[in-house]
């Protein structure tokens, strides 16, 4: 009997469209493993190894990891064995580079990407998000200054500081946005074109964008 292969779902949104949360909630109400490239960057880099010292060099920087190098950490991370039922890819693929060659090795594995989930959020409200959103420098749980921890001391997951972000500062917002949209417009309509993107409204409290996103992906699993 041929090895039932697992789900694969791509989440796509602009800076503050609350993509990284909604991958995680998606991830745990669905049985699904979370694989943020954020994350798998930070975890190289506390390996210390060569591709760490690589990754580091750059964000050091503040420039973007090189496609070659972000997907061979993702293709490296999707062929270890798991239990859950698929998995949720957040903040990769970034461009259209990045979409083909991860669409070029999944199908030597017989495998392909099964849905893409773009949650849609106006570009005022992303200004307004991402001008209000601090950070913990220890664990970098976001919050939000609008809900008041933005005014808090510490963090309330591990007490570490909270601070904002040179590039989440209200002058810098609307070019990280006209940097992403140029950049991912392209993806957006490679995925369309394969009838695989399903677009969420963004707006409202984050459980009901969960709540739209599971059942969008309900018949494409």
């Amino acid at each position: 009997m041929a090895k039932e292969q697992k789900a694969i779902f791509i989440f796509l949104g602009a800076p503050g469209a609350g993509k990284g949360t909604q991958a995680a909630g998606v991830a745990r109400k669905m049985d699904m493993a979370h694989i943020s490239s954020g994350d798998l960057f930070r975890q190289a880099v506390e390996r210390g190894d060569e591709l760490g010292r690589t990754v580091k060099t750059y964000m050091e920087k503040g420039a973007l990891v090189p496609d070659e190098i972000t997907t061979r950490m993702v293709l490296d991370r999707l062929a270890q064995p798991s239990g859950e039922k698929g998995v949720i890819l957040d903040g990769f693929p970034r461009n259209l580079v990045q979409a083909e060659s991860l669409d070029g090795a999944l199908k030597e594995r017989s495998q392909i990407v099964n849905a893409v989930i773009y949650i849609r959020v106006a570009q005022p409200e992303l200004v307004r998000r991402l001008s209000s959103r601090w950070v913990c420098k220890r664990c970098q749980t976001p919050y939000s200054k609008d809900g008041g921890a933005g005014d808090a001391a510490a963090c309330r997951k591990c007490g570490g500081d909270l601070y904002q972000r040179a590039d989440d500062a209200p002058g810098t917002v609307k070019k990280r946005l006209e940097v992403y949209f140029q950049d991912t417009a392209p993806l957006i309509d490679y995925y369309r074109r394969q009838d695989k993107l399903a677009e969420i409204d963004g707006g409202g409290d984050a459980q009901s964008v969960t709540g739209r996103i599971v059942r969008a992906l309900g018949g494409r699993a």
